[in-house]
């Protein structure tokens, strides 16, 4: 797979800072009133990477292509001086599809209920990812943004042999980036994408873009501005920054 690395474009923004209070947490799959110390305000950032990202798949990887991206997400949290109330974590496509994962890898994880989640996906990540994004609304916790990169997923071969979700995805997020590679030309990674089948997303997402990206180079696809003029980085970076100043 292809491998880069990109440069934070990251402005100074002073950032108030908040003090820890207590107050009550309920989730909607449990109900239980709890008291809980914890920081208003908190981040917590899943990176999902595809096939041979972060473990070896078959004959490939592992390639921590998604790590790139994390380093420019940890860049930006770094200059905007806020990396105390944010956590990056990368996943495999296949670390939270039983239920047992779903707990160890990603819920326990997420600090409470009132946590800002952020999903970023690559390839066969960006297909789980986008479910990901349902089942963690579904259970009450606050998925702010979906961003997924060149997601697969559809061809029937590829379900065969990977541990992915069926059904085509149906994702909930208050924001969804999602971005399509369409390089002019192709190299090993874009054959890769097109045996598992790129999803060919028509509505949903609030902003879409096709780049003259190859398919494992994730940091360029979320680096690269799409239409409206921002790139998926500056759209996650603000929102971020929105949160925690809010």
């Amino acid at each position: 797979m292809a491998e880069g690395s990109a440069t934070a474009d990251t402005p100074e923004v002073p950032v108030a800072r908040r003090n820890p209070v207590t107050h009550t947490l309920t989730c909607k799959t449990d109900q239980s009133v709890k008291q809980a110390s914890v920081k208003l305000r908190d981040v917590m950032v899943f990176l999902v990477g595809g096939a041979g990202d972060q473990e070896r798949y078959y004959v490939d990887g592992p390639n921590h292509n998604v790590d790139y991206v994390r380093d420019m997400v940890d860049a930006d949290i770094e200059a905007l001086e806020i990396k105390k109330y944010c956590t990056t974590l990368p996943l495999g496509y296949n670390a939270f599809m039983s239920e047992e994962d779903l707990e160890n890898n990603v819920i326990g994880k997420i600090s409470n209920c009132n946590t800002a989640v952020y999903i970023i996906g690559h390839s066969l990540g960006g297909w789980n990812g986008a479910h990901l994004s349902a089942v963690l609304s579904d259970r009450g916790f606050k998925v702010k943004m979906l961003v997924t990169l060149d997601p697969v997923g559809h061809g029937k071969i590829v379900y065969g042999i990977s541990k992915i979700y069926r059904q085509v995805p149906q994702p909930k997020a208050e924001y969804w980036v999602n971005i399509r590679a369409a390089a002019v030309d192709w190299n090993l990674s874009d054959v890769v994408a097109d045996f598992g089948e790129q999803w060919e997303i028509s509505a949903g997402p609030n902003v879409m873009g096709r780049l003259d990206i190859n398919h494992a180079d994730a940091n360029f696809m979320y680096a690269r501005p799409l239409p409206g003029g921002k790139s998926a980085r500056q759209i996650l970076r603000e929102s971020i920054l929105k949160w925690t100043k809010e």
